[in-house]
């Protein structure tokens, strides 16, 4: 079925045409009719399977034919990025009709998310923190909400956000259509589900979790101090034009930046201690193709959405499943095809056999032709914990040994010093020039 076969206005058909958007996806299908129907909708879908547009295409048909003026719909979204992405997605569907939309998220300043509010925009995505940051000013009033998207809701479930979610609800009307989307389904999705869906329109629920099909797996058996010289060796070759690279934490993301940095490959990182600007500087960068690599962590990278995008490397192997199909949905999206190569070290063995177990398959085992696995490297990618809490506990103690001989000469010099007339101890202070008073003079002198 073509996308003209789903009753859509002439202006949504025209920006999907525009888009590159042919045929509706899987997920598209089968949730578009029911959703312009006014149905719930409860849907089982991955990343990369063009949900967003699943969700927001009928939405904005509906809100043709309203007033302006009023805000009609509410995309919750686990990250900043995802809502950037979803919001910048709204706006590039709604290039050639009168909808508006706004982002809604911290980092940022509130006096053009207030406005948003005032003005009614029809579309607000936001983030759970910062939408009940803005519930507290009377502006913040939803009461002509109609649709309600909740967009990666078991990503909510993994950050903590479900009491944020509850909360949220308190502040919408009880009478709209709910559009539940996730990746996973665990009971306590089911549980939240039930809560807000109303006889709701299921949608792939039987399907098995798993990478999008589009995707060539292989897996890198490496040794940790060698991980980084096999990732320049790799983008030293034509066939990876570009890549998003993730890291397990912060530190390991910063470290990895600046070897590449030293070796000339133009990248740039996104992750938790990064300013939003910081992260919307460098993921706009990425887009345009001025960072060939974009280091990133699980949570910072959610929501990146990049057209077309060649190549996902896992640095370190993540520690759940979820997290390596979230990963490798960032390639091979809208039924396109994408790379995902996977760095494993000895140590990491056991969370890759968790991971293949999950997907029901073994994945490729691979070597580079002409790398020296051998080789140790001069220098090394960051220093291991252990040998970090040394040092910081060595630095402590000097520290603590510092304090205590500052300590004992302070009372050295407080036991030599003259007496004051009145009898208390007067501190010395050796080897300091005693002050002379300055003298004042009158006027005339």
């Amino acid at each position: 079925m073509p996308f003209t076969g789903l009753g859509l206005d002439p202006a949504l058909l025209r920006a999907t045409r525009e888009l590159g958007f042919t045929r509706p996806t899987p997920v598209q299908k089968d949730a578009i009719p029911p959703a312009l129907a006014g149905r719930d909708i409860l849907a089982c879908a991955m990343t990369g399977s063009g949900k967003t547009a699943a969700f927001l295409l009928p939405m904005m048909q509906r809100f043709l034919a309203k007033r302006r003026g009023v805000t009609r719909a509410l995309v919750l979204t686990p990250t900043r990025e995802l809502a950037a992405q979803v919001d910048a997605h709204f706006a590039e569907l709604a290039v050639h009709t009168p909808l508006t939309g706004a982002a809604v998220f911290g980092g940022v300043g509130m006096g053009p998310q207030e406005h948003a509010f005032r003005s009614g925009v029809d579309v607000i995505v936001a983030t759970p923190g910062r939408l009940l940051d803005h519930f507290r000013h009377p502006y913040a009033k939803l009461e002509h909400l109609d649709v309600l998207v909740l967009d990666e809701a078991d990503r909510m479930l993994d950050m903590g956000f479900l009491p944020d979610i509850r909360r949220v609800l308190r502040h919408l009307p009880a009478r709209r259509q709910t559009l539940f989307f996730s990746a996973t389904m665990p009971p306590p999705i089911v549980g939240l589900a039930r809560e807000m869906l109303r006889d709701p329109v299921t949608v792939n629920l039987e399907r098995k979790v798993a990478p999008a099909v589009g995707i060539t797996h292989a897996v890198y058996p490496v040794a940790q101090e060698l991980k980084s010289r096999l990732l320049l060796a790799l983008l030293q070759r034509d066939d990876v034009p570009q890549a998003l690279v993730f890291t397990r934490t912060k530190h390991r993301a910063n470290r990895l930046a600046q070897f590449l940095d030293r070796h000339r490959v133009p990248c740039e990182r996104i992750h938790g201690n990064r300013s939003q600007p910081q992260r919307t500087q460098a993921l706009a960068g990425f887009k345009a193709g001025r960072f060939r690599v974009l280091v990133a962590t699980d949570i910072a990278a959610r929501g990146i959405d990049v057209e077309a995008l060649s190549h996902v490397i896992n640095f370190d192997v993540p520690h759940v499943p979820d997290d390596y199909i979230h990963r490798v949905g960032r390639t091979a999206r809208a039924e396109m095809t994408g790379d995902a190569f996977t760095f494993v070290a000895p140590e990491e063995e056991g969370e890759l056999r968790a991971i293949e177990r999950a997907i029901g398959k073994q994945l490729p085992r691979v070597t580079l032709p002409g790398f020296d696995y051998t080789k140790r490297p001069a220098e090394r990618l960051e220093v291991p914990v252990g040998e970090r809490i040394a040092a910081i506990r060595a630095r402590k103690g000097d520290e603590r040994a510092r304090a205590r001989i500052n300590a004992e000469r302070r009372a050295q010099q407080t036991a030599a010093a003259p007496p004051r007339a009145d009898g208390t101890q007067q501190p010395a202070r050796p080897g300091m020039p005693r002050r002379r008073r300055r003298r004042r003079f009158g006027p005339g002198r």
